[in-house]
């Protein structure tokens, strides 16, 4: 017998779990949104595995290293930690097409709106995207998740990203935050598992 594929909550980083302030590359400027990291309990609690799928142009336009990213990850991680919270997997693009860091600077598949952190995550974790779901403050978040088949949320809580433009951009639902965002998810799994 096979293992079972989880369902997965994938989450978008700056302006979801943390404050966004342009570039994120400096531990000291972590701060955490109020109620993400009870809310990721909430979900890892409920079952769903948890990764974070972060955009980070900034490398490709040599506003940090990836030494200042993974130190900055780090304290993400530690303030999440210190709430009980913590995340399964983090995956990053560090591409732009028109950067100026030679070799990032190149079209790919995992720049969101792409969906190649999703499909990494997926193949590496064990993760099924039936019944999963995205949550990020970015439209391009919605049609990465859309492409992927999952069920996509924007939050406020970060860029103000607002009104769709496209079909794919349109989110199943549209939340201030992410303690918004796992509510509605785990109303929704307790209406979908629960007797009709």
């Amino acid at each position: 017998m096979g293992s079972v594929l989880k369902k997965a909550v994938f989450l978008d980083r700056d302006g979801t779990i943390n404050e966004e302030v342009g570039y994120l590359s400096r531990p000291q400027q972590v701060r955490l949104l109020p109620g993400a990291a009870a809310a990721m309990v909430r979900l890892r609690a409920a079952g769903f595995a948890l990764v974070g799928i972060s955009n980070q142009s900034g490398l490709a336009r040599g506003y940090f290293t990836e030494a200042d990213l993974y130190a900055a990850q780090a304290e993400v991680e530690r303030q999440l930690g210190e709430l009980g919270a913590s995340l399964d997997g983090f995956y990053y693009c560090p591409h732009l097409p028109e950067g100026t860091v030679e070799h990032l600077a190149k079209d790919c598949d995992c720049r969101k709106p792409g969906t190649g952190m999703i499909d990494q995550a997926v193949k590496k974790m064990g993760l099924t995207t039936e019944g999963s779901y995205m949550v990020g403050d970015r439209l391009g978040d919605v049609a990465c998740g859309r492409a992927a088949g999952l069920t996509s949320i924007l939050v406020q809580s970060g860029h103000e990203d607002w009104p769709p433009r496209t079909p794919e951009q349109e989110p199943h639902f549209l939340a201030p935050d992410l303690a918004a965002a796992a509510n509605w998810i785990l109303q929704r799994e307790s209406g979908e598992d629960g007797p009709a």
